[in-house]
């Protein structure tokens, strides 16, 4: 782990200050009064390195300004029943939050979809999520708990997951490189729970490629990792696939019934919308067009993501191949434009 020193921040904060006026705004609307605890993010995804930690934080600025980033929770998806079929399968939530303060977000990994909009619709979704949680949860976990929270904690649900995973490879590397290059380090520890055996085969071989850095917040739990979990956060803050007995269950251990934070209906999600509609309202946006309203330049895939993806890909040809699966593999369309199947991490 790399220290990152005052000297380091220093040194960082004075090129920052040098940057041209637009990007100064549009960094500080990302920052939102924590600009030092923003460089060391920018510091630790660069490993301590300032100029190429300076460099990405650039690249960030001027991502944000050429797809108006700054404006994005102003631009609702309407109208709200094709919002509700992004929500039902792009399978994401917060449910709650860690007894140390970080925003607890449930990622329904193997039973997502994504075969009810365009490419630039999940996209979209994601962004807001990302700035929601940035501009809005996270301040509130700050004042809440008194003290600066800046990540989140992930629980990643791979019930369901399928080797069909494959088509959303394009999908799943524009999202993350995304998140990579322009939220890193917002993430504490990334929870993999409820895993089949074709996530455990495949993280064997995965697992070496990744950054150390990464390598470190990932935890595989054992089952629905409900035991696991209870010591991080009260079971009110459990994602509902954590609470659960056994595989497919819909109710917890106490049999009472578990509010589905995946939902459009949840609150987290529910604050969300409205606060879209209600920031849009403020700027005067009209709604957007169902279609093709709103697209954000994918940056190019780290090489790494691209080598992992491979990785995965050929494990799971050899697992497909060992099980009678070939023909089913052949029919996939691996990094194609269509969407239509389930994600993988």
């Amino acid at each position: 782990m790399v220290l990152i020193t005052e000297e380091i921040i220093k040194e960082f904060e004075t090129l920052v200050e040098k940057v041209a006026e637009p990007l100064k705004k549009t960094f500080q609307n990302m920052h939102n009064g924590y600009q030092q605890e923003t460089l060391v993010r920018f510091l630790k995804a660069r490993d301590g390195n300032v100029s190429n930690a300076h460099k990405m934080l650039i690249d960030c600025l001027s991502w944000r300004i050429q797809n108006e980033i700054d404006g994005i929770l102003a631009k609702p998806i309407n109208p709200i029943e094709f919002y509700r079929a992004i929500r039902d399968s792009q399978l994401a939530g917060m449910c709650g939050y860690s007894k140390e303060g970080h925003p607890v977000i449930a990622v329904g990994v193997g039973r997502s979809t994504y075969d009810k909009a365009s490419i630039h619709y999940y996209i979209q979704s994601h962004i807001q999520m990302n700035e929601y949680r940035d501009r809005v949860i996270l301040p509130s976990a700050t004042k809440k708990f008194g003290r600066y929270v800046g990540t989140c904690i992930k629980v990643l649900d791979m019930t369901g997951l399928r080797i069909s995973a494959l088509n959303q490879l394009k999908l799943l590397s524009a999202i993350s490189t995304i998140d990579d290059l322009n939220y890193p380090e917002k993430t504490e520890t990334y929870y993999i729970v409820n895993a089949p055996y074709i996530f455990s085969a495949c993280w064997k071989v995965v697992k070496p490629l990744l950054q150390e850095r990464t390598r470190k917040k990932v935890q595989v739990l054992s089952g629905c990792g409900r035991d696991e979990l209870l010591k991080i956060m009260d079971y009110e803050s459990l994602p509902h696939f954590c609470r659960k007995e056994g595989s497919g269950s819909s109710r917890n251990s106490r049999n009472e019934k578990v509010s589905d934070c995946f939902s459009l209906d949840h609150s987290f999600h529910q604050q969300l919308y409205n606060y879209v509609k209600e920031q849009a309202a403020k700027v005067g946006c009209a709604a957007p067009v169902r279609h093709g309203s709103f697209h954000v330049d994918f940056p190019e895939p780290d090489p790494t993501d691209v080598k992992i993806a491979q990785t995965i890909e050929c494990e799971f040809q050899r697992l497909g191949n060992q099980n009678g699966l070939s023909q089913s593999l052949r029919e996939l369309k691996v990094n194609g434009d269509r969407v239509g199947s389930n994600t993988i991490l």
